[in-house]
């Protein structure tokens, strides 16, 4: 039986909105995922912050009416477009602020929070970014499959990443259906995004928030997906679980609490650097 697991609804003031999905104390059931946020953001939310110990990824969708100004204290400083990705491994440590390009413009996006592998976590930070034209796409009778993390059906991301995981954005057309072959070893789950996606033939839509999560169900691997009332998007994740605890504090999240205090005195004296000035 398919499982599900319930999207909360968050708000930060009142240019924030998100569905947030997000793991246990060993991030199941979404491992190597940590979380997801399905956001809208219309200004400023987020003063500049740490991470430390995973990668935060993000990921506009082509609806998006604006992109991301993006900046961290590596000096990296670019604007993420609609349909592009920005990959932040924050490793040992890195300070990063995102806002959107245009004020009165609301980004429709996606922020992954994806775990490191524990001898990666001490690494220096290093940031990888994505354009929306060189998101590889696969076109199917009544679909529309982008894939900027990953591969699929010989689609291939020309991102490198430190986690072995698939991001797919899927747009269905009224009556479209696809089956999603899942790489063997990785652990899948999707989440709707706009209209009503049915996973096999159980349906998910926001009107009550969940995720399909613990796929495939089938020794073939293949999760199927249908729009039967209409348009419908979702995006569906997948990856090689690490099977690793996870101890967070505020926006760091390390294996031990060793890891962990460590990181926070290494951001309280500084040595995640800081953002420049904006001028």
């Amino acid at each position: 039986m398919l499982s599900s697991a319930r999207l909360q609804r968050m708000n930060h003031g009142s240019q924030f909105s998100a569905f947030n999905l997000r793991g246990d104390q060993y991030a199941k059931p979404i491992d190597p995922f940590l979380g997801v946020d399905h956001a809208w953001i219309s200004g400023p939310t987020f003063p500049p912050h740490p991470h430390a110990g995973f990668s935060a990824v993000s990921y506009l969708f082509l609806d998006s009416e604006t992109g991301i100004d993006n900046r961290d204290s590596l000096g990296n400083r670019n604007v993420i477009q609609p349909g592009g990705l920005h990959w932040t491994a924050a490793g040992q440590g890195i300070v990063h602020e995102e806002v959107p390009a245009e004020p009165g413009k609301t980004v429709h996006m996606l922020q992954i929070f994806i775990n490191l592998p524990e001898q990666k976590q001490d690494a220096a930070p290093f940031a990888l970014s994505l354009e929306a034209q060189h998101v590889p796409v696969i076109y199917k009778s009544g679909a529309k499959i982008r894939v900027p993390l990953g591969s699929f059906e010989g689609a291939v991301s020309p991102l490198t990443v430190p986690t072995d995981v698939r991001l797919l954005d899927i747009s269905l057309e009224d009556g479209g259906e696809v089956a999603i072959s899942v790489p063997q070893g990785h652990v899948a789950f999707v989440m709707p995004i706009d209209g009503e996606i049915s996973v096999d033939d159980q349906s998910f839509d926001l009107t009550e928030p969940k995720a399909a999560v613990n796929l495939p169900q089938t020794a073939d691997r293949l999760v199927k997906l249908a729009a039967k009332k209409g348009n419908a998007k979702a995006v569906m994740f997948s990856g090689v679980p690490l099977n690793q605890p996870v101890f967070w504090q505020g926006p760091l999240a390390l294996a031990s609490a060793d890891a962990l205090v460590k990181a926070v005195t290494g951001y309280q004296r500084g040595a995640f650097g800081k953002l420049h000035s904006v001028t």
